[in-house]
C-alpha cells in the first residue's frame, strides 16, 4: 500500500480491469503506484502496464518492473503518448480521479480548506493559470457560472459580486484571503461551503470535466472489443459524465435510435449501479466516503 495515499476501491476496481493477466492495460492516474503496484501483481511476464501522471511529485513513486512505464503527461494526451510507445490498443484503463491526499495534504498546493496557502490548486505545476488568476482576473459572470456549475452554489452570483468588490480594494492572494471574506457564514454551513467553493476553482484551474470528457473519448478509441474502461469518480459532475458515457457514448443529447427505438450502446455495465466503498473502507481511508466506480466492457 503506497505512503502517497490509500488507493481507492483498490481489489473491486482491479478486479474488474485485469481479465486477462497477459494483456496491456492503463493506469491514468499514477498518484502514489497504489493502483498500479496491484496491476502489476495480476500481470504476467507478457503482461504491460502504462500509468500517466502530471504532478511532479508522483514521479518520485516510479515502480522498477520491466512490465511498468510512467509517463509524466496528462491523460488528455492518452492516446498519442501511448502511440509514441508503440501501443495503439489495450486491454483495460483504469482512472482514479480527483485530488490525491498527498495533494490535500501538501499545504503549499492550495488544495485544502484547512491550510493557508497560495492560491494554487494547480495539478501539473508547470502551467501558468492557477487559482489566484482565477480569483483576480475573470470577469464576474465567468466567476458566477463556475461557482454555480462546477461548484453547485446557488449563490454563485452573490459569491462572484463579493469577490469582485473586495479584489478592487486588495488582491485576493491566499486561501485564508478567500475565506475571509465569507466568514459571515453560520458555523454548520461552513465546511461544506468551503468544499464547494474550492472544487469549483480546483475543476476551473485543471479544466477537470473537459479533460475528463477527452479522457474517456480517447480511452474507447484504444480499448480494444472486450477490454475494460473503469472509473473511480468523487462527484457527482465526474459520476453523470462517466455513467453518461458508459450508456451511450455522449455527455450530452440522446443518441440516435432505430425505428425500434434501440440505439447503439458504446459498453456493457458490468454492474447497472456504480459500485461504492463498504463501512469498513470508508472507516479507515476518509477519502473513499464519497467514491463511485463504474466499468464498462467495449462493445
Amino acid at each position: 500500500m503506497s505512503v502517497y495515499h490509500n488507493p481507492v476501491l483498490l481489489k473491486q476496481s482491479v478486479d474488474d480491469l485485469v481479465t486477462n493477466p497477459d494483456g496491456i492495460f492503463v493506469d491514468c492516474t499514477f498518484g502514489g503506484g497504489g493502483h498500479s503496484r496491484e496491476i502489476l501483481d495480476r500481470l504476467s511476464d507478457k503482461g504491460k502496464l502504462y500509468a500517466f501522471d502530471q504532478d511532479l511529485d508522483a514521479l518520485k513513486n516510479n515502480i522498477d518492473d520491466p512490465k511498468f512505464t510512467l509517463i509524466n503527461q496528462n491523460f488528455r494526451f492518452l492516446e498519442n503518448s501511448l502511440l509514441a510507445y508503440g501501443v495503439s490498443k489495450v486491454d483495460g484503463v483504469l482512472a482514479d480521479l480527483g485530488v490525491s491526499s498527498h495533494q490535500f495534504d501538501e499545504a503549499a498546493r492550495g488544495f485544502s480548506t484547512r491550510n493557508n496557502a497560495p492560491l494554487d490548486m494547480r495539478m501539473n505545476v508547470m502551467q501558468s493559470m492557477d487559482a489566484k488568476k482565477v480569483i483576480n482576473d475573470y470577469e464576474e459572470d465567468a466567476l458566477a457560472d463556475i461557482f454555480y456549475y462546477y461548484g453547485e452554489l446557488r449563490e454563485a452570483r452573490k459569491l462572484a459580486r463579493d469577490i469582485v468588490h473586495h479584489r478592487k480594494i486588495k488582491s485576493i492572494n491566499t486561501t485564508e484571503d478567500l475565506k475571509k471574506l465569507f466568514s459571515f457564514l453560520p458555523s454548520h454551513k461552513v465546511n461544506k461551503f468551503y468544499a464547494q467553493l474550492f472544487q469549483a476553482i480546483r475543476i476551473e484551474v485543471n479544466q477537470e470535466l473537459e479533460v475528463l470528457k477527452e479522457m474517456l473519448v480517447q480511452a474507447y478509441n484504444v480499448l480494444k472489443p472486450g477490454g475494460r474502461l473503469v472509473v473511480i469518480s468523487y462527484h457527482s459532475l465526474e459520476d453523470r459524465l462517466v455513467k453518461r458515457f458508459l450508456k451511450n457514448g455522449m455527455f450530452e443529447g440522446e443518441p440516435q435510435r432505430d425505428i425500434y427505438g434501440n440505439y447503439e450502446k458504446a459498453f456493457e455495465l458490468v454492474k447497472s449501479k456504480a459500485i461504492i466503498p463498504d463501512d469498513k473502507e470508508i472507516e479507515e481511508n476518509s477519502r473513499a466516503r464519497s467514491a463511485k466506480m463504474r466499468t464498462g466492457i467495449k462493445l
